[in-house]
């Protein structure tokens, strides 16, 4: 436990710090197929890794299981969470679920369009993905992807819901990447509508932003099948 006073607090923040960069890194390291679907490892070895000591690595590890991305063994300690291709389905599904509802609530009450300032950063992000999806980058295309998705949800949802789907599409991205990474035909699979609809999310136009989101979910599930075959 902290000691009183300023030094005690500076402890805790610093170590919550810590833990969340932990996380984020280790994070990083799945999206980009370094750590794969079912890889073991242990708190001593991450903490070797970074250089640290075994209680933030060991909460940032507890963090990671909670969001669904590691699964936990008290006797071989954790490893990367293997999602089938009827997990990702499921995760499709509900991501479109309440995505449809948002955009349907949004359109019953007639939401205005989105301040210029608000979705200036948003168009950016989605340039850039769009950008990389047609050249098969995977590793850009993910970075700007999810932050596309996350800036973008706060425009037609609450704080909570915009959380649980960057949690979903997490999952999502993690099920995907050692598919696509050896792919050849990657290009054809890496979705590139964001500036569409970033477009339509800005004219308040929420027809058409469901039309794309429509479309978003059908190229999801084809790649989906086409994996089965």
């Amino acid at each position: 436990m902290p000691g009183p006073g300023p030094r005690g607090v500076l402890t805790t923040v610093t170590r919550s710090t810590l833990r969340q960069q932990i996380a984020e890194a280790l994070r990083d390291e799945v999206l980009a197929g370094r750590l794969a679907p079912g890889q073991e490892f242990t708190v001593k070895q991450i903490a070797e890794q970074y250089g640290v000591s075994a209680t933030p690595v060991r909460e940032a590890l507890v963090d990671l299981s909670a969001q669904g991305l590691l699964d936990s063994d008290q006797h071989r300690g954790f490893r990367v969470h293997r999602f089938t291709v009827a997990d990702y389905r499921g995760m499709v599904e509900a991501r479109s679920l309440v995505i449809d509802g948002l955009l349907r609530q949004a359109e019953r009450h007639g939401r205005p369009g989105a301040r210029a300032e608000a979705v200036d950063p948003v168009r950016r992000r989605a340039e850039e993905a769009a950008r990389a999806a047609r050249c098969g980058d995977l590793d850009i295309h993910i970075g700007y992807d999810l932050r596309f998705w996350y800036e973008l949800a706060p425009l037609v949802a609450n704080a909570y819901i915009s959380d649980f789907l960057h949690q979903l599409r997490l999952r999502t991205w993690v099920f995907a990447v050692p598919h696509l990474r050896d792919d050849p035909r990657r290009r054809e699979w890496l979705w590139g509508g964001h500036e569409e609809l970033v477009g339509a999310v800005a004219a308040g136009d929420m027809a058409a932003a469901s039309a794309v989101i429509r479309a978003y979910d059908e190229h999801a599930l084809r790649w989906a099948d086409q994996l089965e075959r």
